[in-house]
């Protein structure tokens, strides 16, 4: 039995699972030179978590940002949530409000407290009193296993607990899927076990997910379906055991024999 057919565990935060990610022929250029998305077709379905992999260069952490249009595209075309992702900023506004995302760096405000750093979303685009966003933001602090560091600011923290605190920060809006751009690729390896073990307990919630990671071990265990991308194209799609244990493509055996 796969991943994808377990069944998932409770979480006290609020999931709706109506909601998915259709990618069709992706295409972007940078500056009408450099082709760094050359079609890419992806499938996100309710609940899954997607992992993509690739090496540096391969336009995965470009295509997931264009889920909500930190990145424009050219040709192609996104659906987030039954949303058409278009020019119409009343689009875009809509699909940022349920998609949360997390990156490589921690972009905290470094002059507000952690609590402050979680609440400022809700208070200011959702419209939420501020007993509402900070009682939510204490539930994800706890969640997070950071609730002792909320009156402290992010240079007080590790960088573990700072990628902890926008994890609870990007939770804070109730985004219905989350996207992870390599979120601990800049974390000392004590740090990372702490991150990939929040992101286990969002999976095992039933949040829908795309991360982009190296982490082969969270991946394995975590991953619905894993996706290889090179050259700014998509070149294999698997199941975790499939995948790692027999892959179809020469580069995706090539990706692996680098990384393991």
């Amino acid at each position: 039995m796969t991943q994808a057919e377990t069944q998932k565990t409770e979480t006290p935060i609020d999931i709706d699972t109506n909601i998915g990610i259709i990618a069709t022929d992706v295409q972007k250029w940078y500056s009408n030179h450099f082709h760094v998305l050359r079609g890419v077709s992806l499938t996100v379905k309710p609940g899954e978590v997607v992992v993509i992999m690739g090496p540096s260069g391969s336009g995965k952490s470009t295509f997931i940002r264009t889920f909500n249009a930190l990145e424009e595209f050219q040709k192609g075309s996104i659906i987030v949530d039954g949303i058409n992702l278009s020019h119409d900023l009343k689009n875009i506004e809509a699909i940022r409000r349920e998609v949360g995302m997390v990156f490589q760096q921690f972009n905290l405000f470094p002059h507000l407290t952690v609590l402050q750093n979680v609440t400022l979303a809700p208070i200011w685009v959702r419209r939420w009193p501020k007993v509402k966003a900070e009682e939510v933001a204490m539930q994800l602090l706890e969640r997070v296993d950071i609730l002792e560091q909320a009156k402290k600011f992010p240079g007080q923290l590790s960088g573990g607990q700072q990628q902890r605190v926008a994890i609870a920060r990007a939770l804070a809006m109730q985004p219905k899927i989350m996207l992870f751009d390599e979120p601990t690729s800049a974390l000392d390896p004590e740090m990372v076990r702490e991150v990939l073990d929040v992101m286990r307990s969002l999976a095992d919630s039933g949040m829908t997910m795309v991360v982009v990671t190296h982490e082969v071990g969270f991946a394995r265990e975590v991953a619905d379906r894993i996706v290889l991308m090179a050259d700014g194209l998509l070149v294999e799609e698997a199941i975790p055991e499939e995948f790692f244990q027999n892959p179809k493509e020469e580069r995706t055996r090539k990706f692996l024999s680098q990384i393991l």
